[in-house]
């Protein structure tokens, strides 16, 4: 049997109501089909050795056809500070020591069969064993994640040996208050902090709060840009982060922060 109809069939088997879920042919469908369920899949523990060697081969695939990117493949031109880059792509390619997650309350990933938000590319790329260990950590903990912290997680099959989750403010207003701005501030503290904790020396920050939560794209590369420069010069850690940014807009507004 081919891989992804091992696995699909597997996933609709496990929820009675997709039982009659024709599997395609083509690939890109298959894919496409295997991620959506991954997707509203609730967090528990598959027993099948078998499903998680197959989907950790399936999501290596789909790793070397997209190409990793390690440390040294990053321009610096933008940048006064070595340690400071920026980089535009998919931030599940990059290999580094972790990549930041902008997560929700619940800390489980995004349920919405292929949505295009960071929370669900990346547990998407990592696998089914993401969404488990953020239950389990969330099941410890008793209650929803506050705004402003952090969690770390084994990357699994992402690149990055970790990923650090981390809970933004959302905006209703035109512009975020002071409170927010804090809120946005302690959560690029909160992931340094744990790079600290875990002696990493590499981390690559998405833009937290932007898009799907609404902070205003300037302001939010202001807040990031000012609370990492502060952090580095206060700790002299030799860390490298990453400015990871998928749109020209935010490439454009983090050049221009970077070559000041």
């Amino acid at each position: 049997m081919d891989r992804l109809d091992y696995l699909i069939e597997y996933l609709l088997k496990e929820q009675n109501r997709y039982k009659n879920v024709k599997i395609p042919t083509e690939i890109k469908e298959k894919r496409n089909l295997f991620r959506a369920l991954c997707n509203i899949r609730m967090p528990k523990t598959i027993k099948d050795k078998d499903f998680i060697r197959l989907q950790d081969q399936e999501l290596q695939e789909q790793l070397k056809e997209k190409g990793i990117v390690d440390l040294k493949d990053i321009d610096i031109v933008f940048s006064k500070d070595e340690r400071i880059l920026l980089w535009q792509g998919d931030i599940t390619r990059l290999r580094v020591d972790a990549i930041v997650n902008a997560a929700n309350s619940q800390m489980l990933g995004c349920f919405a069969p292929l949505h295009a938000c960071i929370d669900n590319a990346i547990h998407s790329a990592a696998g089914i064993q993401l969404r488990e260990e953020c239950y389990y950590l969330m099941q410890q903990q008793g209650h929803d994640e506050p705004t402003g912290r952090a969690k770390i997680t084994k990357g699994y099959n992402l690149p990055s040996k970790y990923v650090i989750h981390t809970v933004g403010p959302i905006i209703y207003t035109e512009k975020p208050s002071l409170e927010e701005e804090n809120m946005l501030k302690d959560c690029y503290t909160s992931c340094l902090e744990l790079t600290l904790e875990k002696n990493l020396k590499s981390i690559a920050f998405c833009c937290i709060s932007t898009g799907e939560f609404h902070f205003p794209n300037d302001k939010a590369a202001e807040i990031a840009f000012k609370t990492v420069r502060d952090f580095l010069e206060r700790t002299h850690s030799e860390l490298k982060v990453i400015f990871n940014v998928f749109k020209d807009k935010d490439l454009n507004i983090y050049k221009k922060l970077l070559e000041e």
